[in-house]
């Protein structure tokens, strides 16, 4: 049995930007790829809206800095085969990251810790394969992120940065702007069309990369 982990914010979680609701179990893209790969994969999803890379942002109940939390995640999931990470959007806010650099550097640090995390049992370090999220798009909805000054931008410079730092430090990288298109609703959020997409997206590099 291979084991993921797929580490993420609202966009791993589900967040449905024209419900304000979470999407269907069977639309959230963890959910599609694990369907996807079969009985002989177990995807795990790990995903909080607001998630940063790196970054604290003390307006919500939830510690949303994903450097601080991810090592207790490993310790609790271990042993694992790969570990997926889409982060990055929540670090273009003003008040965590500032923008795409910031999230390049905290993606860095994910990276370090994975590879350098303890694991019990002589476990060796999951694979990892760095996913840049979908772009925001402008909007209207002054309860997305699309209207802030510069996140679309900032948003379209993360698949740049990552797929370099990838190519850097030798992990797996796919681009989810490839396949998925924000919502103008809010900016930031899928449907449920384009959640699948991502999981369908994803499954061709996975099962490389576990050697399925």
């Amino acid at each position: 049995m291979k084991t993921v982990l797929c580490y993420g914010d609202s966009l791993t979680f589900g967040h449905d930007a024209a419900g304000q609701d979470r999407h269907a179990h069977e639309d959230r893209w963890p959910m599609v790829l694990q369907k996807a790969l079969g009985e002989g994969v177990h995807v795990l999803p790990e995903a909080l809206g607001g998630r940063t890379t790196a970054f604290d942002d003390h307006t919500a109940a939830a510690d949303r800095n994903g450097a601080r939390v991810l090592p207790t995640l490993l310790a609790s999931h271990t042993p694992l085969d790969l570990v997926i990470i889409m982060l990055g959007t929540n670090d273009l806010k003003p008040w965590t990251g500032g923008g795409a650099l910031a999230a390049r550097n905290g993606m860095k640090r994910l990276i370090e810790i994975v590879r350098a995390h303890p694991y019990p049992f002589d476990h060796t370090a999951p694979d990892i394969l760095v996913v840049a999220p979908p772009h925001a798009v402008p909007t209207a909805n002054d309860t997305g992120m699309g209207f802030l000054k510069g996140v679309v931008e900032q948003s379209q410079m993360l698949s740049t940065f990552y797929s370099e730092l990838a190519d850097e430090l030798g992990c797996g990288f796919y681009d989810a702007a490839s396949v998925s298109r924000a919502s103008p609703v809010d900016g930031v959020h899928l449907d449920a069309e384009n959640t699948r997409a991502i999981g369908r997206g994803l499954e061709p590099i996975v099962r490389m990369m576990l050697g399925l």
